[in-house]
């Protein structure tokens, strides 16, 4: 007998549906699978044989045929068991087709009958919604994944033998759904690191407060111990929080990653990740035969936190320069070309020398060429990408020990927010969020200057030697400033202040 069942798959990013087709027939006893299949699902017909007869099912000796389509498509993991032993009960007269129409079906079988969770499970959900699928059978591990979908029904299984009883109709199972909006809002901020703990700094505190505003790449340089790894990691609590929408884009990530368990269903926050330097190029932008996401396109929608920036490999950091251009990582391998979005927020610390106190020639012993070979692992492209520049010089203990009280994270996030919705208002019915995100056109378009902002413009060109990208990228760092300082237009000050970040990269790399 023939049978069909609905199932998906996932290619890089983009999921797809699976048919899964079953015939058993009469002939030499077999159990033949094809269909471009991976090692993983080569070994299914033996968990799924196993599994069924551990639940007092045996499968008759048949030539038994399955085919995954479309055979074209690379089909990778174990979600295809669930499906198969589906198939193989309909075939059997076990489970009315019927019963297991309009349904798609995911999940790993244990040889007990257990239904484990599979990653890609929010993709491939998402897909079968779109494709007007009424009902998705899911891992129970996979449930809270699923349910973040709506107009979707999403039943949470546990074991083969359930799937059965829910299909008879014998049993039945809540379908799960889940408020992403109130996921989304619940503590949002409560367990961030509030910048009130930060004693002094108000330069490196003022450019990640522009940072946050308008999604800037930044560049923090100082002697050990000035707070730079500090005013980073608080960045997370300070910028506009994720909508339904990226939350779902960057949770589809995670999922394809295998990172969302029953504790994280969705990714509710943005990404903060700090990678340590001896990473490589590979484990940044994605590796491995059939290419996951790395590390880069995790942070996408959030913050990729590099800390001793000089200490990373050369061509690690080099891997960088595409993605923070094109907001995309692509990655050729002999199975195919795989694009994973990458649109984060690069944060980078940074010592001025091996030892970490130059100009402070009183501690600092670093030869020229010594400080030149150090900061020679950051390329001039990469530098060219970095809109903001601060230097965070030694903490006073006039700072440490005055009562003073520092800006904290909500009064800086209430800056950040209003700076957000007139982005959002200046970009509405484009594909813009953030002045960070402006193109050479859109510069033009949206950022316009007067006449002695104009002017000034040109000084600061000539004078500061800038390259066509630091042209451009200042503007736009200029219309973030006019943003926070509740201005519609760009004013010479704004132009100013941003030329003196801009301009702080020479402080950091003078000498070098």
């Amino acid at each position: 007998m023939f049978s069909t069942i609905l199932s998906g798959g996932i290619y890089g990013m983009h999921s797809y549906l699976v048919q899964v087709e079953v015939d058993m027939s009469q002939g030499l006893p077999c159990f033949a699978m094809v269909g471009s299949l991976g090692a993983e699902v080569k070994e299914s017909g033996e968990r799924v044989r196993i599994a069924l007869k551990n639940k007092g099912i045996h499968i008759p000796p048949m030539h038994i045929a399955v085919n995954l389509s479309p055979a074209d498509m690379r089909k990778e993991g174990t979600g295809y068991d669930l499906p198969i032993a589906v198939a193989l009960l309909v075939s059997m007269g076990i489970v009315r087709e019927s019963d297991a129409k309009n349904t798609l079906f995911l999940g790993e079988l244990g040889l007990n009958g257990e239904v484990k969770a599979v990653k890609g499970v929010l993709p491939i959900v998402r897909k079968a919604q779109e494709a007007g699928i009424r009902r998705c059978i899911v891992p129970f591990g996979n449930g809270r994944e699923a349910g973040c979908v709506q107009g979707i029904e999403v039943i949470p299984v546990k074991s083969v033998e359930q799937v059965m009883q829910y299909l008879r109709g014998e049993e039945k199972i809540t379908p799960v759904s889940v408020d992403l909006e109130d996921l989304l809002n619940a503590g949002m901020w409560e367990d961030e690191p509030d910048y009130a703990d930060v004693s002094g700094q108000e330069t490196p505190k003022r450019a990640a407060l522009l940072a946050a505003a308008g999604f800037h790449n930044l560049l923090l340089a100082g002697p050990p111990g000035s707070g730079k790894t500090m005013i980073a990691k608080r960045l997370p609590g300070i910028l506009p929080p994720l909508s339904s929408k990226e939350s779902l884009e960057v949770s589809a990530l995670y999922s394809i990653a295998g990172l969302l368990d029953g504790k994280r269903s969705v990714i509710a926050r943005r990404p903060f990740l700090h990678p340590h330097h001896t990473i490589s190029p590979q484990a940044l932008t994605g590796g491995g035969r059939i290419p996951k996401p790395g590390v880069i396109s995790l942070s996408h929608r959030g913050v990729l936190f590099l800390d001793e920036l000089p200490e990373f490999n050369r061509q690690t950091l080099d891997a960088l320069r595409q993605p923070l251009e094109d907001k995309t990582v692509q990655i050729a391998r002999s199975y195919g070309n795989f694009t994973y979005p990458a649109d984060f927020m690069l944060v980078a610390a940074m010592n001025p020398c091996p030892c970490g106190y130059y100009p402070d020639r009183n501690k600092c012993r670093c030869t020229p060429f010594e400080r030149h070979q150090y900061l020679s692992h950051i390329s001039g492209p990469i530098l060219d990408r970095i809109d903001l520049y601060a230097q965070a010089p030694k903490v006073k203990i006039a700072q440490l020990q005055s009562k003073k009280k520092e800006i904290s994270s909500a009064q800086m996030r209430s800056q950040v927010m209003a700076a957000r919705q007139r982005q959002e208002w200046r970009y509405r019915g484009s594909r813009l969020r953030f002045n960070g995100e402006l193109k050479v056109g859109e510069v033009e378009k949206y950022c316009i200057l007067g006449q002695k902002e104009q002017k000034m413009l040109v000084h600061m060109f000539e004078t500061m030697d800038l390259s066509a990208r630091a042209y451009h990228r200042l503007i736009k760092t200029a219309r973030t400033i006019a943003d926070v300082e509740e201005c519609e237009n760009i004013k010479e000050e704004h132009l100013a202040e941003a030329a003196c970040f801009f301009g702080s990269r020479k402080g950091v790399f003078t000498d070098a």
